[in-house]
């Protein structure tokens, strides 16, 4: 419970328009119209797109009402009947179903990402990184889209611990085909007066041309592990071999497809948009940059980074949590109310949307100095906020992101792996992030790859 309630008083976000409300702004600009509201009118707000009203809160103890203490009266915007926003992409999948088939589904797939198999994982995802890093040698000195790079690299750590396949003969399609549906998912979200998807547009057709690729690849997945009959104990394994206390059952084919899509596509991407901020921030930020080379330096003496080797790199593990911190890459969490409640003492009808706003908590000034600064020592001095909810970038409650270990782990760990034999250096003048299902460079990050020295290794 919050040590202390203060109390809130909802604001209209003013300037709607007749019917459409807030969504012209929104659609233009939805993190700069999020978190100039919430600076200019206060923690607890309501607004409009179209005909929905949304109400913002952001503030530690709503978060913690919300994603915590009210957890089963505020869940997930989906209904199997009528898809939209991200689940068209991923159906009823870890990521956006609830209740009971969320928790079976849930009990299936928590063991893999169990902190007691990280160290394993660990040293598969450096593999993975050395072998991704070492075909690097052809773009030395050329400017390149680091997100991009880290899509690639993330795409196939998670092909290779999760399904132990390789990606890498997929990876320019699968992307692809990522990048035209989250395309249609935020279009649909922005544009509700757009046509339906039965009806044959163009767009509408590219969705399904990238929906048919993304569940071939997968069902093709599911046959060929099937088929093989092989065991790797491997997330796809545990999914397959999963069955029901109740009626011995396994899960159908729509339910594998689903899960294993959300864990590819939650899996990859959130972890690479948080890298690809992390090198933007270190390239802007010399001292920091300086620092972080130091340590990996000191620790590795040139070695490829082991799990063991992160309890050793402080600072980096606190490059990784500051650059999570000011650019989380969930910039909002969203929810439905299923019943009349109240947050923070505000009267919440049945059906209410609710974001969460992350990207406001992180950066909110009554629990975080200098909040817009990058400060990796504040991880390191002890400065980290007293108030726990004040920091969410993996969520919060029964519903946080089940990979929060494997995430914790791979960031560092490829950031070491990086550091040691590159300097990465910004090429171009501004960047500037969008919200796009997660939060993202608009037009990438260009940047430079300049091999480094490696260290002289001591001798033994």
């Amino acid at each position: 419970m919050p040590n202390s309630l203060p109390s809130f008083t909802p604001v209209d976000v003013p300037g709607a328009v007749p019917l459409l409300g807030h969504l012209g702004a929104f659609k233009k600009r939805p993190l700069e119209m999020l978190s100039t509201s919430w600076r200019r009118h206060g923690d607890a707000l309501r607004f409009r797109l179209g005909p929905k009203t949304l109400h913002l809160f952001s503030h530690p103890d709503l978060a913690e009402e919300i994603l915590v203490q009210q957890a089963d009266r505020f869940v997930k915007v989906y209904d199997p009947r009528r898809p939209a926003g991200i689940a068209l992409i991923l159906g009823n999948g870890l990521a956006t179903s609830s209740g009971e088939v969320w928790k079976r589904h849930r009990r299936i797939i928590q063991p893999v990402f169990h902190r007691s198999r990280m160290a394993a994982m660990a040293d598969r995802m450096a593999q993975v990184g050395q072998q991704r890093v070492a075909g690097w040698v052809h773009l030395e000195g050329q400017p390149i889209d680091i997100g991009d790079e880290m899509m690639q690299l993330t795409l196939e750590v998670i092909s290779q611990t999760m399904f132990t396949i390789s990606m890498a003969q997929y990876i320019d399609q699968f992307r692809h085909a990522l990048r035209v549906s989250l395309k249609y998912v935020v279009d649909s979200v922005q544009n509700p007066l757009r046509l339906p998807g039965w009806v044959p547009t163009p767009r509408n057709r590219e969705f399904r041309s990238a929906m048919q690729f993304l569940d071939g690849l997968i069902y093709g997945l599911l046959a060929d592990r099937r088929r093989s009959g092989s065991q790797h104990g491997d997330l796809l394994d545990l999914l397959l071999q999963a069955r029901d206390e109740e009626t011995g059952a396994g899960l159908t084919d729509q339910e594998l497809r689903d899960e294993a899509l959300t864990i590819f596509a939650a899996g990859h991407g959130t972890t690479a948009t948080a890298l690809a901020w992390t090198w933007y921030l270190l390239a802007t930020h010399p001292e920091a940059k300086a620092r972080f080379h130091e340590e990996v330096d000191q620790v590795l003496e040139g070695r490829t980074p082991n799990a063991e080797d992160l309890q050793h790199l402080p600072y980096t593990r606190a490059v990784f949590e500051e650059s999570l911190r000011l650019y989380p890459p969930a910039p909002v969490v969203q929810r439905k109310a299923t019943t009349n409640t109240t947050v923070g003492g505000l009267p919440l009808p049945e059906g209410a949307l609710v974001f969460v706003g992350i990207y406001n908590l992180h950066r909110h000034p009554a629990f975080w100095t200098n909040p817009d600064r990058f400060l990796p020592e504040r991880w390191l001095d002890g400065e980290r906020p007293a108030v726990r909810y004040a920091y969410l970038p993996f969520g919060a409650g029964p519903r946080a992101c089940v990979g929060i270990h494997f995430a914790s782990v791979e960031g560092p760990l490829l950031l070491a792996l990086i550091g040691r034999r590159y300097d990465l250096q910004l090429a171009q003048e501004a960047v500037e992030p969008e919200f796009f299902v997660t939060l993202q460079p608009k037009g990438g990050i260009r940047m430079l790859l300049q091999p480094r020295q490696a260290p002289v290794v001591s001798a033994v």
